[in-house]
């Protein structure tokens, strides 16, 4: 049963060993944030960071991955701080969000190594196809979550780390909270109390 680290968690898989990493970290582990893509042809929906480089979960098996540490979209930040995210929202770089989660871990490898990277070289690195077309405010958010690293400018734009989600809504229009029934938060007896 291979053993390794996902999101700084220990962890044994009792899977064949030929499992595609993407489909233990689906399937067993509920890491749902890693998109499925059907052994490679979406390059880059299912990326995850594998010993803190940018790999196709669905090229990689499980026994490939033993020993080594794993980081999915959902440990790369839980509060949303990681200056890739809070770029991505900034510069409204995300559409419909499939392939989001891969893009996000690939940039964030790329800045980590390179705070500073040149459009080419953020091309090169996020091979991830986006029917959406994202592409030119993408290279604005990893350029400008690199200079966030890099402490040469902050993010503002986009909701604080840790904010929930209603209070979230009230500084970003684009959100919109709802309760089960589908309501809006302040459909839903959300008041202002004096």
């Amino acid at each position: 049963m291979p053993r390794m680290t996902v999101n700084d968690s220990p962890v044994e898989f009792d899977m064949e060993p030929n499992t595609p990493l993407l489909y233990a970290l689906r399937e067993a582990a509920n890491l749902t944030g890693t998109k499925s893509c059907g052994g490679g042809d979406c390059v880059g929906a299912c990326m995850v960071l594998v010993d803190g480089a940018a790999l196709r979960s669905c090229l990689i098996t499980i026994a490939e991955a033993e020993g080594r540490f794993i980081t999915t979209i959902e440990g790369l930040s839980r509060d949303r701080s990681h200056p890739v995210q809070q770029a991505m929202v900034a510069e409204q770089a995300i559409q419909c969000g499939y392939c989001t989660p891969g893009i996000v871990i690939a940039a964030a490898a790329l800045v980590q190594r390179n705070p500073a990277p040149s459009r080419q070289e953020i091309e090169e690195a996020i091979p991830n196809m986006c029917r959406c077309g994202v592409y030119p405010r993408l290279v604005s958010a990893v350029q400008r979550a690199g200079r966030v690293t890099q402490r040469q400018e902050s993010i503002s734009a986009a909701p604080a780390p840790g904010i929930s989600a209603a209070d979230a809504a009230r500084q970003v229009p684009a959100l919109r909270v709802v309760d089960e029934a589908g309501r809006d938060g302040a459909d839903a007896g959300e008041t202002d109390t004096e």
